[in-house]
């Protein structure tokens, strides 16, 4: 409860899944939590059920003026940042030969761009505070999955973009967390693109045997106290990235094996 106790956080799609388990949870934890995304009614139905200081702002991250509107409402309401997560995101899954170009634009826009863009306005307020700028990327941050080359090419963008600012910033007192949840039950894969930029409207996967959003919150919060530069969740995740280090071309085939047992998996099996 002592450390987040009036920490000023905002946290970007906050309507769903991680987002929306993540406000709760701090707000549970004592802060104050600023929750963005686009859709305005489910914000509000979520500020309701919080038990705690909240406030929402109407926000497409794609849109750099959205951004910087939701830096300055954040201010205007409290007065100070201490923590920035940048969570908004899509997926896709479709073949890179079949996909609508517009497809990857749209997701390097929401997912990279948007963390660009909330970083760049929130940092100057996060240094003053000496608090934590922390951005959800994926296992596909580190090991591209088929059928999602926008997905991975916007999450290693990200976890390239965090790394450089954490050593830009090396000096200045102020802490970088990249979190990589693995698998999670959420509603990122119902709304993931298919080539031609519509939402698929189901997934794929057995969301019932996946780590819970809530699970993520908890874990998040415990590496941002202990100042953590990573973190990799789920087992499967963990021997992901290790054994692509040391196994990258046999991951191939693992990898592929694996993404081409979804439902309606566009991949050769």
């Amino acid at each position: 409860m002592g450390f987040f106790q009036n920490k000023v956080i905002i946290i970007t799609g906050a309507s769903s899944g991680i987002g929306e388990a993540s406000s709760i949870y701090f707000a549970r934890q004592g802060a104050k939590v600023v929750l963005a995304a686009r859709n305005i009614d489910k914000l509000k139905l979520i500020c309701d059920k919080i038990n705690g200081d909240s406030h929402y702002v109407s926000c497409d991250v794609s849109k750099e003026d959205d951004c910087k509107k939701l830096i300055d409402e954040t201010l205007s309401k409290y007065g100070k940042i201490d923590i920035l997560i940048n969570n908004a995101g899509i997926s896709m899954r479709a073949l890179f030969k079949d996909v609508d170009l517009n497809v990857l634009k749209q997701l390097m826009d929401i997912n990279f761009w948007g963390m660009v863009y909330c970083t760049k306005y929130a940092l100057p307020h996060i240094l003053k505070s000496g608090g934590s700028i922390v951005s959800i990327s994926s296992i596909a941050g580190y090991r591209g999955l088929p059928a999602r080359t926008g997905y991975s090419a916007s999450k290693h963008a990200m976890q390239g973009f965090m790394e450089t600012l954490r050593t830009e910033h090396l000096k200045d007192g102020i802490h970088f967390l990249t979190v990589c949840p693995g698998f999670t039950a959420s509603n990122i894969r119902n709304t993931a693109l298919n080539e031609a930029g519509n939402m698929q409207g189901e997934s794929p996967r057995d969301e019932g045997n996946m780590m819970t959003a809530e699970e993520v919150a908890d874990h998040m919060a415990k590496a941002i106290i202990k100042k953590k530069k990573t973190l990799v969740l789920t087992t499967q995740g963990k021997m992901t990235v290790w054994m692509n280090k040391l196994f990258n071309s046999w991951m191939d085939t693992m990898v592929y094996n694996h993404m081409a047992k979804e439902k309606d998996s566009p991949l050769k099996k």
